[in-house]
């Protein structure tokens, strides 16, 4: 599917940009529309890719161990993904789900981490930000940085890790997905982390030479374009999947695995569920059966709702009004402990004008 659209992509637009001359004329536009569809559609198509190699990162694409790593090695190196890192850290994700000290991969920070005081002055950093952008700049600013520099940032080991090294003492230092002695990683896993950074950065040189040998605008229209598609569809399934104002964090005096689980949501994601195998609206299903092949997910998920009841998650709003939801409700914890429920920066009262001197 991939290939054919890049296909009759290659035979619809031609990969020389517009003159500045023709910058208003009519075969800008479609230039332009077009290389965007392309980018849109690519992106969701290898998504789909990317699904595959997250189904063999747990085991469940072949019965063989060594099928399942070679061939979502594979499909994760075309996406530029550490494919060993990302499956150590994806498995700790499954094992401590929801979990406030523990977990990874979309761990609410706290007020205080975000600049809030005591009596929730606003201090610093996010707790300032909102209020000097303002409720809807600061969401659009969220959607921003999750879906545009989301991916990059945590697997450099700046957003979204959890607190706890592999030893499961609590850590300061960066927690990348690059370094085989990264805190986030046992030592008996080095050999593979160092084998995926390595293969990570030849396919970078391989992408450096052909911007070389082809022109940087050619492989970011071919490539880049579509793959910052991926990037943010894949933060979008993970931060809507885990994040809800109505959806439980536990602290490690309350959490259980099969309370982490049930704090998953499904939500329809309409034609993408085609694209992307089920991956967003079978999503509890997956927390509690990871090694259940995707396409018996959906069976799964119709018996699931039946037994699970109103302990199953499922929110039926369209995902791009969620995301902007979710974008404004869901900033921060009051804690690590205990049961948490995410807050928002716009209950929180503003900074009182200082009286002016006459």
């Amino acid at each position: 599917m991939a290939a054919a659209l890049a296909l009759l992509t290659s035979k619809l637009l031609s990969t020389e940009p517009p003159s500045f001359s023709s910058l208003f004329e009519l075969k800008t536009l479609y230039w332009f529309v077009g290389w965007n569809v392309y980018a849109f559609w690519q992106g969701c198509i290898l998504t789909g890719i990317w699904v595959l190699g997250h189904e063999c990162g747990h085991g469940a694409f072949s019965a063989s161990d060594a099928i399942n790593d070679l061939v979502g090695f594979v499909l994760h190196q075309l996406l530029l993904v550490p494919y060993f890192a990302w499956q150590y850290t994806h498995s700790k994700h499954h094992r401590r789900t929801n979990h406030l000290v523990d977990g990874e991969s979309h761990v609410p920070s706290t007020g205080v981490e975000n600049g809030l005081g005591p009596n929730n002055e606003r201090l610093s950093f996010y707790a300032a930000w909102h209020e000097a952008m303002g409720d809807g700049a600061f969401a659009a600013f969220q959607v921003f940085t999750h879906l545009v520099l989301g991916w990059p940032l945590y697997l450099l080991g700046m957003a979204s890790t959890g607190r706890l090294a592999a030893n499961g003492q609590p850590t300061s230092e960066l927690m990348d997905h690059f370094r085989p002695w990264s805190p986030m990683f046992p030592k008996k896993i080095r050999h593979k982390i160092a084998l995926s950074t390595i293969t990570f950065a030849a396919s970078v040189c391989l992408l450096v030479f052909a911007c070389s040998r082809f022109g940087a605008l050619q492989v970011w229209l071919w490539y880049g374009f579509p793959y910052m598609w991926v990037n943010s569809w894949l933060v979008l399934y993970t931060w809507l999947q885990h994040t809800d104002p109505s959806v439980p964090q536990y602290g490690d005096d309350q959490w259980t695995w099969v309370k982490g689980a049930l704090a998953t949501i499904d939500r329809p994601y309409g034609i993408f569920d085609f694209f992307h195998h089920n991956i967003g609206s079978t999503h509890v299903a997956h927390h509690l059966f990871h090694e259940m092949p995707f396409y018996k997910a959906p069976l799964a998920t119709k018996h699931l709702k039946q037994y699970l009841g109103p302990l199953y998650n499922y929110d039926p709003t369209p995902f791009y009004i969620t995301m902007w939801r979710v974008a404004h409700t869901c900033h921060y914890v009051q804690d690590t402990k205990g049961v948490q429920y995410y807050k928002s920066f716009e209950d929180v009262p503003r900074t009182p004008q200082k009286s002016k001197t006459i």
